[in-house]
């Protein structure tokens, strides 16, 4: 464990999960589909999504606007019901939920980091990381979540409001929010799309770092390539179907070759 520039107590991030040593992936989805719309008007948005996803690995949905991404991550995290096909994540049967059943089995199993942050404005750093947990009936929210917030560097911020906050700040409380039920999955939707590069980078560092303490598996939904590329996985989505699916190893060597061989014609 180390302690980063930004004061962050952080440890090493990308310890390599190959699916072929996973038995109980976190995330099992057979030919999922969702179709918007019924008739005429019906817009078929997954055309038969087959993935999985293993414990503690960091995956990247990469893809345009458009691509079906997004979609794909409402019905991995149990925010939007298939239409069809199979799916379980983190242990339960998310095809077979009603919504209620849905919302019960996402509480301290699933984190969200959304672009927007979405902090309640009129709550503390504090309140905004502890009052889930509250009312999900952890024991020792308020405790966790200042533990949480001291490791992403807001020890200092604990009774300021989202608007007392920078951007980096408000997104860093969302991280806390996200870690500190220790949840199995943490999804996290373009988390730097509302930040100048700087502070993205640092955002980008903190949470691969707080999802590597917590030992969960992170999806990252990007378009942006560098930003998947840090991953380990690299599945890329197009017109709601999956055009690849690669180690972001694989992906480097080939750019290395293709680089070699343009310098070597050159």
């Amino acid at each position: 464990m180390v302690l980063s520039h930004m004061g962050i107590v952080t440890s090493p991030a990308h310890s390599l999960a190959r699916p072929e040593t996973q038995s109980n992936p976190t995330i099992l989805a057979t030919d999922l589909r969702l179709t918007l719309g019924s008739g005429e008007s019906a817009v078929e948005i997954l055309k038969g999504i087959d993935l999985a996803v293993p414990q503690g690995q960091t995956l990247a949905l990469l893809g345009p606007s458009g691509s079906g991404k997004s979609s794909l991550m409402a019905v991995l995290c149990g925010l939007e019901r298939a239409s069809s096909g199979t799916l379980h994540v983190a242990g339960e049967d998310f095809a077979g939920m009603s919504e209620d059943d849905l919302a019960r089995a996402r509480r301290g199993r699933i984190g969200v980091v959304l672009q927007a942050f979405h902090l309640l404005p009129t709550m503390t750093a504090l309140e905004n990381v502890a009052t889930p947990m509250e009312l999900a009936g952890m024991p020792g929210a308020r405790e966790r979540a200042e533990a949480e917030l001291i490791a992403v560097g807001l020890g200092h911020r604990l009774s300021h409001y989202p608007a007392q906050l920078s951007g980096g700040e408000q997104q860093r409380v969302a991280i806390a929010r996200a870690l500190a039920p220790r949840p199995a999955l943490v999804f996290a939707d373009e988390p730097t799309g509302n930040l100048d590069a700087a502070t993205g980078a640092a955002i980008v560092e903190l949470l691969f770092a707080r999802r590597a303490e917590a030992g969960a598996t992170l999806l990252i939904i990007t378009h942006d390539e560098n930003l998947a590329r840090q991953c380990e996985r690299v599945v890329t989505l197009a017109d709601g179907m999956i055009a690849s699916d690669r180690l972001a190893t694989d992906i480097a060597s080939d750019t290395l070759a293709t680089n070699i061989a343009s310098d070597t014609l050159a």
